[in-house]
């Protein structure tokens, strides 16, 4: 036994010495013909300099920069732009976890982050710091850099908005379609026209007369409006409310609130964009397109989808760039319509099936590049944009009340009474309610069309970012007032 392992090992020095030796040849020969071909160009190169040096160039234009100098008001794009998504996605990053210490969902943190580096906190303390990330006017004459943020920031909310899409379960709205759409038409009527009232008071204050009070007037009802199903969705999980009979209507609700809400916000850009004829013929392309999308693409996809056989390893690359291309031309079609990109984004999310394997795929591998990378552009974007600062005197703070009063009261009150109608026992009633209240994302979403269009100003603008903040950080605490036992599969007992 001894023998054989013996003569094996021999055998073994025999085969690896070889090879070693073999192997080091060839790398030493390897090296050796590396630095050749490095001389061998280096030679080459001083060859064709020593004869191009003695060639005679046309005269030099008058309006030619001498070699080696910068283009005097350029700024670095590229710099600007990273620096300020890589202090957007840490500081975000830092104050989500620690607001998710709190019981508080991921966006407050991620939007105060946004403000915190723009002019309200970093750029009141030190300027020079903030110009680090965002340049100064006068730096970025153009303003090069924002443009940049804000080509980032549209492309993230589009993709984003075409994630919510696909997110969106139409086989649980059709569950409880009755209730949920007289709940969620409820939460939409009466803060619309609580906002329409409002604006009675605002639009003397915080407008001009280049804006038009129908225009004004509709935006303020639509922003007011808003639910974000996505922050909406995360709190019922965090809670394990998702599975019970609330979570189960607070989503259905919150899914046809978001279908009304986009269809009504894109025939308030229609109108702002557009005088009363031009609005006619937007609202109309509006009309057209969701017909479009409703009864021609969404049985094409539903039966190519079916035909096709899911992969295990994945999408094929041309559902991938199909699927990207669909996206790209449903956002451009809507932007020519003369709504906002992310409505068709957001469309064509909803015509995908919900169960897909493209629905499926797409949501959990675009969400975390979306989420993480693209978002912080346009929380920064936004934050650059909000001037907390504007909001000087009590007079201001007590108009930011009076809107965060009303955008509570339109919502809440209007969820709670629906779902009264509908069954609903109070404390049931009171939690949709609460739940209905949060706006989070989706409102700045629409705040940054609306300030786009210039139907706000920066000072409203302010205004109803603290009103985002406000109402969706108090869900979460409301929430758990309201409920604070364990849950369980079943509707909570009531009292009627």
């Amino acid at each position: 036994m001894s023998s054989h392992f013996s003569n094996g090992d021999e055998r073994g020095r025999d085969v690896v010495g070889p090879e070693i030796s073999w192997t080091s040849r060839v790398g030493w020969a390897g090296l050796a013909g590396y630095l050749g071909l490095l001389i061998a160009g280096i030679v080459l190169f001083f060859l064709i300099r020593a004869f191009g040096a003695g060639l005679v160039a046309p005269a030099t234009p008058v309006d030619a920069r001498p070699v080696g100098t910068a283009i005097a008001d350029q700024v670095d794009v590229a710099r600007h732009v990273l620096a300020t998504l890589a202090a957007v996605v840490f500081l975000g990053f830092v104050l989500a976890r620690a607001f998710r210490y709190l019981g508080q969902p991921p966006v407050i943190g991620e939007v105060i982050a946004g403000i915190l580096l723009g002019p309200s906190l970093l750029g009141a303390i030190s300027p020079d710091a903030m110009h680090v990330l965002i340049p100064s006017p006068t730096s970025d004459p153009k303003g090069l850099v924002p443009a940049a943020l804000q080509a980032v920031s549209q492309l993230g909310i589009i993709l984003y908005m075409f994630v919510v899409g696909l997110e969106l379960n139409a086989a649980r709205l059709a569950g409880r379609a009755q209730a949920a759409v007289a709940v969620s038409h409820a939460s939409i009527v009466v803060p619309f026209v609580l906002g329409a009232a409002l604006a009675l008071g605002l639009y003397p204050v915080f407008s001009h007369q280049g804006v038009p009070f129908t225009s004004f007037a509709l935006f303020m009802g639509a922003a007011m409006a808003i639910t974000a199903f996505p922050v909406l969705a995360r709190i019922l999980t965090d809670r394990n409310l998702e599975k019970t009979e609330l979570g189960g209507m607070a989503l259905s609700c919150a899914a046809a609130d978001d279908v009304t809400a986009w269809c009504l916000l894109a025939l308030v850009v229609g109108v702002a964009r557009s005088d009363m004829g031009g609005a006619v013929w937007v609202i109309g392309g509006a009309i057209s397109f969701i017909g479009f999308m409703f009864l021609v693409v969404r049985p094409v996809l539903g039966r190519v989808i079916k035909a096709g056989n899911p992969q295990a390893g994945g999408l094929s690359a041309v559902a991938v760039s199909g699927t990207f291309l669909a996206v790209l031309l449903a956002s451009l079609a809507t932007e020519m319509i003369g709504i906002h990109a992310v409505f068709g984004a957001f469309l064509l999310g909803a015509v995908i099936p919900h169960d897909s394997q493209i629905a499926r795929e797409f949501a959990v591998k675009l969400k975390d590049l979306v989420t993480v990378l693209l978002l912080p552009a346009f929380f920064a974007f936004t934050g650059m944009r909000t001037q907390i600062n504007l909001m000087s005197g009590w007079e201001s703070w007590l108009w930011a009340g009076a809107i965060i009063l009303v955008a509570t009261a339109g919502k809440f009150g209007g969820t709670l009474a629906a779902a009264r109608l509908t069954g609903l026992g109070w404390r049931e009633s009171a939690a949709l309610g609460t739940l209905m209240n949060t706006r989070g994302l989706m409102e700045l979403i629409v705040l940054n069309i609306g300030l786009d269009l210039g139907v706000i100003s920066p000072t409203l603008f302010a205004m109803m970012v603290v009103m985002a903040l406000v109402t969706t950080a108090a869900t979460a605490p409301v929430l758990h007032w309201l409920i604070p036992a364990e849950p369980t599969s079943k509707s909570f007992p009531e009292t009627n």
